[in-house]
């Protein structure tokens, strides 16, 4: 087993990995297995391990998802708040034009009987 460090030239990140070797008989070739371990701190040369083995425990993730989900909750009915008021507007117009296409509808009619007799 050899430990492998590969430099990410889109990031920056050097990340590395444990390879073992093996053969590959169908191939006939040297072929290897790679596990990521985790990044490399380019300050302290430390390896910082990652995926679910270096994730940083939080003291009670419960608490700040239901925080979140609070939040979340008041940005919703706040704008819910506001669409509903919009509706109420957009169809107060609906109703105002839907009078005046009436009354022009009926002067219209009355010009077009006055054209004819």
């Amino acid at each position: 087993m050899a430990i492998i460090k590969c430099k990410d030239k889109r990031t920056g990140i050097t990340y590395v990995y444990e390879s073992e070797s093996y053969w590959d008989k169908e191939k006939q070739q040297p072929r290897s297995h790679r596990r990521l371990i985790g990044k490399l701190d380019e300050t302290t040369g430390e390896i910082v391990p990652t995926g679910k083995r270096g994730r940083k425990k939080n003291s009670n993730p419960s608490d700040v998802t239901s925080e979140i989900q609070i939040i979340k909750t008041e940005e919703y009915q706040e704008r819910l708040k506001e669409k509903d008021e919009t509706i109420r507007l957009l169809r107060r117009q609906i109703q105002e034009l839907q009078k005046e296409r009436k009354v022009l509808g009926e002067k219209l009619s009355a010009i077009a009987a006055g054209l004819k007799g």
